[in-house]
């Protein structure tokens, strides 16, 4: 259904542009709950028709720091290129899901 794509600072606008549902995951590969989510947002992508977007913040900190992300994992939530919402920290696949689900069902979209 939908992928899991490794983006840079360069593809970030074109990416969230140009797919209808993206969640854009700022991580790390020496943090512990990046690696904790990651499986999370792979059968995410497997289950819904989304694109997640990873975005290593050690080699591209441009948009990280333009949304204010101070710790990570932050995942931000994007519909046509919009932000919608976002969460830090590390979270169950329930309530990932959940709050996901929430957003791409509503009304307002």
């Amino acid at each position: 259904m939908g992928e899991v794509r490794a983006i840079t600072d360069s593809e970030f606008e074109s990416t969230i542009n140009d797919n209808e549902w993206v969640l854009v995951d700022f991580w790390a590969e020496w943090c512990g709950p990046c690696k904790a989510i990651a499986p999370i947002l792979n059968d995410l992508a497997e289950e819904r028709e989304i694109l997640v977007a990873k975005v290593d913040t050690d080699a591209n900190t441009m948009h990280a720091a333009r949304l204010g992300v101070r710790g990570i994992p932050a995942l931000f939530l994007f519909h046509n290129g919009a932000i919608v919402d976002n969460l830090r920290g590390m979270t169950s696949k329930a309530a990932l899901s959940k709050w996901v689900d929430d957003h791409m069902t509503a009304d307002d979209f």
